[in-house]
């Protein structure tokens, strides 16, 4: 159940927005433009609503995070009650946390295998940053200082620090940053859609996993210290790849001794239909950072979760492993998301998004392909993407350039109601796991309603 509504000044909250608060991600003149930000208020199970009481569908789980929904009752309680007999502790004075403690044994439990240790942060973000200084070290450690160049893929998403942003694929932001920094390298995503469209699959998926190997070897092999990659790229677009181009990668990583790391921030903790993107594939990472759906967006933690091989060499080759954040293992996130975990597990969150809700949104998905402005509508786990054709039965885009449409849609789409992602041409979905067949109808119907009165501005363009 959500708080209670309470009653706030529109005008005077806008005006304090406008005159002091950055909103993530923004073009700030825009905003100005508009009238100011939407200011969101409340939120309940899978809606939030904004200050004129507007409902909301929320199609993106916040910002790919929020798992059991809205207004989860024993998360605040957990919080509430952490914070009264431990609100905060460092980790840096070969101290811990009994959260901290639980939670890394948790993960460690369902991540399975050699995936046994746990460095905690506040964001993705910060994961990745971890994950960065763990292989570096690593390599150093093994007697290879020279491995220093990191693969990562065109659109992928890593993060807005500025190792993320390097690390990641997205031009906008290299362009802001004059990034990437140095030993940063990109291969092609595998988004067949766009760059394989009279391919078949399987060649398809043979000349994306080959671009992996030609810049091994462009780079040397004695030089590359890991490929880093989301199993399904979200921010990206919610690129699925080809089957099998998971075990040909890993197959590539193993034949070159370059570490494979799954960035797991979007995928991990239920999000495919398994606990974690890469089982759903079935490749063995020996890194995966995680964030997100650790703890449902209610407060901020991440996880870098460190096999047994490299951990072992960390200890026993190294000294003090420099690094740490201030908020590490913070308890009071840690115990929220380790009720979070609990709440996943005890309403059968993973398999019912396998079994039930996967599989629903599969098929609600493909009778939008029958839509004239659908080239393609694809879904893996609760992630989804309806991609915006000019002419149907081909990939071109209106205006003939990519990027023109989606926005559009997106507006039109919470115009009505729903919350949506407009990526490039795309128009991307991830709502929360705890949502039903329903909800998912009413999902699929508004963005349907949306296209159909999309139509006449699009073909303005």
């Amino acid at each position: 159940m959500s708080a209670p509504k309470r009653n706030y000044n529109k005008a005077e909250l806008i005006k304090k927005d406008l005159a002091h608060h950055m909103p993530a991600q923004a073009d700030y003149s825009h905003i100005e433009a508009r009238g100011g930000s939407t200011i969101i208020t409340r939120a309940d199970g899978c809606n939030f609503y904004d200050i004129d009481g507007k409902e909301y569908l929320d199609g993106m789980a916040g910002l790919w995070c929020v798992a059991v929904g809205y207004g989860r009752k024993e998360l605040a309680e957990v919080a509430y009650e952490q914070m009264l007999e431990l609100p905060y502790y460092n980790s840096f004075f070969k101290t811990a946390n009994v959260p901290a403690i639980e939670l890394a044994t948790k993960i460690a439990g369902i991540a399975g295998g050699k995936l046994q240790h746990v460095f905690f942060n506040s964001s993705g973000s910060e994961s990745v940053d971890t994950m960065y200084r763990v292989v570096r070290r690593y390599h150093a450690l093994m007697g290879q200082p020279e491995r220093k160049a990191f693969i990562a893929r065109t659109n992928g998403y890593h993060g807005s620090t500025v190792l993320g942003a390097s690390l990641g694929g997205m031009s906008a932001m290299h362009a802001m940053d004059d990034a990437p920094v140095p030993d940063m390298h990109h291969i092609m995503q595998p988004y067949k859609f766009n760059l394989g469209f009279d391919e078949t699959e399987e060649a398809f998926c043979d000349r994306a996993v080959k671009s992996l190997e030609d810049k091994i070897l462009e780079l040397g092999a004695d030089k590359v210290a890991a490929f880093v990659a989301e199993p399904i790229q979200g921010a990206g677009g919610v690129i699925i790849p080809p089957e099998g181009y998971w075990k040909k990668i890993e197959a590539v990583c193993r034949k070159y001794g370059v570490l494979l790391v799954c960035d797991e921030v979007i995928c991990g903790y239920g999000r495919t239909g398994e606990w974690f993107g890469h089982q759903t594939y079935g490749v063995t990472p020996d890194i995966i950072t995680t964030a997100k759906q650790l703890s449902s967006g209610y407060a901020p933690i991440s996880a870098t979760i460190i096999s047994s091989d490299i951990f072992e060499v960390l200890k026993t080759k190294g000294e003090d492993f420099v690094h740490g954040y201030t908020y590490s293992g913070h308890p009071m996130c840690a115990a929220v998301a380790l009720k979070n975990l609990e709440i996943m597990e005890n309403e059968n969150l993973v398999a019912k998004t396998r079994d039930i809700t996967a599989p629903h949104l599969a098929k609600a998905l493909k009778r939008l392909e029958s839509h004239e402005l659908v080239g393609e509508a694809r879904s893996k786990g609760l992630l989804g993407a309806v991609e915006i054709v000019a002419e149907k039965g081909t990939n071109k885009r209106f205006g003939g350039k990519e990027g023109k449409a989606g926005p559009i849609v997106r507006d039109i789409c919470i115009k009505n109601g729903l919350m949506v992602r407009g990526i490039r041409d795309s128009i991307v979905m991830c709502p929360p796991l705890v949502i039903d067949t329903a909800g998912i109808d009413k999902m699929v119907d508004i963005i349907e309603k949306s296209l159909n009165e999309a139509k006449a501005e699009l073909l303005k363009i």
